[in-house]
């Protein structure tokens, strides 16, 4: 197990951790990586609570240490399905428009605040599960954008951070892959909250994240099955 991170130890990171099954996967990556571990979970106005919950459960099972900072004020600058519970979520995404579960902005108000914390830590990496391949195409997924959001923080606070992203080139199945070959697909599988419903594991089996997840699952476990025959 990861140690807590302290201060002068440059071999840790800062994971951001929402309790889904991306950034999940992404704290047991860390933890193989990196010396030294801390979690940070943003209360963003989300629908779903339960989803700090789940994260402050999972970080409290790595024995890693879990911070939440509530910052209501990113949802409420804009009318979105994901902290507007008076909005009905996209079932699909729409032709050529974000999903109504986009959050402008959201990736860039986390990766600020994790580099304010981490910075505080004497850390130098933050770890994200945002990915551009296989997913709903939010701008601040891209990897154009976290190459730059990664130099901007830096200028802004004359430190040399570096922001991970393990899962920017995978399907949803790879992430399976990976949380199988990290050992913990039954954790990623049971325990995370992906659904836009917020119902834990398989969810509701019918919002946009479900069905992705379920599609993903589903390939990979056809994969594995296909090469141990």
């Amino acid at each position: 197990m990861a140690k807590q991170a302290t201060k002068n130890n440059r071999n840790s990171a800062i994971v951001l951790l929402s309790g889904g099954q991306d950034s999940t996967t992404c704290l047991f990556w860390a933890m193989q990586k990196f010396q030294s571990i801390r979690t940070l979970c943003i209360s963003y106005g989300q629908r779903h609570f339960l989803e700090v919950n789940v994260a402050r459960k999972i970080a409290e099972q790595a024995k890693i240490p879990f911070q939440i900072i509530d910052a209501p004020f990113i949802g409420k600058m804009t009318d979105n399905s994901l902290t507007n519970t008076n909005i009905e979520m996209d079932a699909q995404k729409p032709d050529n428009e974000y999903p109504n579960t986009f959050v402008p902005g959201r990736n860039l108000f986390f990766l600020t605040t994790a580099a304010v914390i981490a910075r505080t830590h004497q850390i130098n990496n933050i770890v994200t599960g945002v990915s551009q391949a296989d997913y709903s195409g939010y701008p601040d997924c891209r990897n154009n954008f976290i190459l730059s959001a990664n130099t901007t923080i830096n200028l802004a606070m004359d430190e040399q951070f570096t922001i991970h992203t393990p899962l920017m080139w995978f399907s949803k199945a790879e992430t399976w892959e990976m949380a199988d070959r990290l050992g913990v697909l039954e954790i990623v599988q049971t325990q995370t909250l992906t659904c836009y419903n917020g119902i834990i594991a398989d969810g509701c089996g019918n919002c946009p994240a479900c069905k992705l997840r379920k599609t993903g699952l589903e390939k990979y476990l056809s994969s594995k099955h296909n090469r141990m025959q």
